[in-house]
């Protein structure tokens, strides 16, 4: 397991010393991670990285090399280094499980611990969850496009470095792909590996018929070829289907063929045609080539004859949004044992961070469709006899009532008194929590293009706290008078 605690931004490691020149090292302080804008203009986002977060902090640590460089960038007293020695994570840490559906300003994490150690996790923690959960979210419309079919995540030499293809695979498998080319990420999370030829295959042979042949003498159980290196119709899918006859005769059968360039839309469907005029209506047509959920839901509204379909570049790098921007926001302090609740103020609305230590429910009706997620503080219980009425945090006059409805917590405890309680779930049950957790979702926040914004409010108790904290602050600063 790597140690990856010098994976921070410098500035953290300076306020850290700083906290100890100011003697607040141990103020307990409440931290949020949250993001503020859906990807790729989706109706949500899809939680991941939450086993990387854990192993980060489990092996949280500082070596004499770690500690003799940083005392040679002349920034730091003799005691930030004394504390670093025997540094380890103590605090609390709650999240929501891994393949979960979340939504702006959510708290995708809550982290309450003393300053000095709540600080230093901040770079690493959003570098693995920003990432995880972009791929994750970007994967999960890939899925929903294809509605059913099998999608292979293909993305690993167009990935940015070694860590963002292996990890963007994992997140993609959690939201719906069925497989990786990648084979570390098959070996290190358990997840099916899939792969068949490429052009250079075929090219390395005297002629196409001869480099099928050679591939079905190798793998007479695994036969999928790829046909368009030269002539797709003209040559390979002819050369495709001798081979096919030519297995069958040994007593196996084709997986198919493969197609990565051209009107993949009329050739599927000539493919399929030819395939099923000579016996062999089973086999599949896969489709790769700079795909991502808006061609593949094109391509089935052409018709197109697909089975399966290979995603890479845009869906490991999540081309059209290529960030999550989730942040890492300080929302409370404990002083003599009382909550300090604080908030971020900025003349951007969407940069006013929600104050106070929170917990979010959403709320499900009797068929278990998620109907609504509200944003309340830790102490707050919601009496599930009675109805309960929720508002637009901005809009106030929209209001819901529900009635017959039922409650549940998103935040789950991973850390307490820095030890891992979380009963960590295999990649395999993560997939179908995600698959449950998409079926909770009306139609309209799953489509592709305008979903229906799904409903996040402000519990009244919150919303009033974070008025008055703004008023209070507007008041210090001179802009307004208190409000009585």
């Amino acid at each position: 397991m790597r140690n990856l605690s010098m994976l921070t931004d410098l500035y953290q490691m300076t306020m850290m010393n700083g906290y100890i020149k100011a003697g607040t090292r141990d103020r307990i302080a409440v931290f949020d991670v949250f993001y503020r804008q859906n990807p790729g203009g989706s109706a949500f986002a899809v939680a991941a990285g939450l086993e990387q977060v854990i192993e980060y902090i489990e092996n949280l640590h500082f070596d004499e090399s770690d500690i003799e460089y940083l005392r040679g960038l002349n920034l730091f007293d003799e005691k930030f280094f004394e504390y670093l020695k025997d540094f380890r994570f103590t605090g609390e840490l709650y999240a929501v499980p891994e393949g979960t559906v979340v939504f702006p300003y959510e708290p995708l994490i809550r982290v309450r611990a003393p300053i000095f150690e709540a600080q230093l996790i901040e770079t690493a923690m959003l570098n693995i969850i920003n990432h995880q959960t972009l791929i994750a979210s970007k994967a999960a419309r890939v899925c929903q496009a294809a509605q059913g079919d099998l999608v292979m995540e293909f993305g690993l030499r167009r990935a940015q470095g070694p860590d963002a293809g292996l990890y963007g695979a994992r997140a993609a498998l959690i939201a719906g792909c069925g497989s990786t080319s990648n084979v570390l990420a098959g070996k290190l999370f358990d997840v099916p590996v899939a792969g068949t030829h490429a052009h250079s295959w075929v090219m390395s042979f005297p002629d196409e018929l001869t480099a099928f042949r050679a591939y079905a003498d190798a793998y007479p159980d695994a036969c999928l070829l790829l046909v368009d290196t030269y002539d797709t119709l003209g040559s390979g899918m002819p050369n495709a289907i001798q081979v096919f006859r030519e297995l069958r005769q040994k007593g196996h059968e084709p997986l198919g063929i493969r197609l990565d360039s051209g009107d993949l839309a009329y050739l599927s469907r000539q493919c399929r045609r030819m395939m099923d005029e000579a016996g062999f209506p089973k086999a599949k047509v896969c489709a790769s080539g700079d795909l991502d959920e808006n061609v593949i839901w094109d391509l089935k509204q052409q018709g197109a004859c697909i089975d399966s379909w290979g995603v890479g570049t845009k869906l490991i790098t999540s081309d059209d949004c290529p960030a999550l921007g989730g942040v890492y926001k300080m929302s409370a302090e404990v002083i003599d044992g009382q909550v300090v609740p604080k908030i971020k103020v900025s003349e951007n609305p969407a940069k006013v961070t929600n104050p106070g230590i929170k917990k979010v429910q959403r709320i499900y009706n009797k068929e278990g469709m998620a109907m609504a997620d509200i944003i309340m503080l830790e102490h707050e219980v919601i009496d599930e006899s009675k109805p309960l009425t929720i508002f637009h945090p901005v809009d106030t006059w929209k209001r819901q009532t529900y009635t017959d409805y039922t409650l549940r917590d998103l935040l789950a405890p991973v850390f307490v008194d820095g030890k891992c309680v979380y009963e960590r779930p295999t990649l395999k049950q993560i997939r179908e929590y995600h698959k449950k957790e998409i079926a909770s979702l009306w139609e309209q926040y799953r489509r592709r293009l305008n979903p229906h914004v799904y409903k996040v409010d402000l519990s009244y108790e919150l919303y009033a706290l974070r008025h008055r904290l703004l008023s209070q602050a507007r008041t210090e600063a001179g802009d307004l008078p208190p409000m009585q």
